[in-house]
């Protein structure tokens, strides 16, 4: 399991705060009129989304940097064939 530091909890809760804010407005906008919000309805579902975005951080999040971030380099090296340039199984027995 991944370490968790300052920069990794700083990416997630912004992320989340935006999450929740996105949720929020767009069970707001499923109301015709200000007065037919469930303002319940949309602090829960607002909650909920905030959980998940933490729950979904947790896998992997590309703003707080390696190694905490799902976009960084391959630990292995690639082999290209040269005549199509696709890559090469090493691990394939045809090869």
């Amino acid at each position: 399991m991944a370490e968790f530091n300052k920069e990794w909890v700083k990416c997630a809760g912004i992320r989340a705060i935006k999450t929740m804010c996105q949720t929020a407005i767009a069970t707001i906008g499923t109301a015709a009129v200000m007065q037919d919000v469930n303002w319940l309805m949309v602090l829960s579902a607002s909650i909920l989304a905030g959980i998940l975005s933490i729950l979904t951080s947790i896998a992997g999040i590309p703003e707080a940097g390696e190694p905490y971030g799902i976009d960084k380099e391959p630990d292995y090296e690639v082999f290209y064939d040269e005549d199509d340039d696709e890559p090469v199984d090493l691990h394939d027995e045809e090869a």
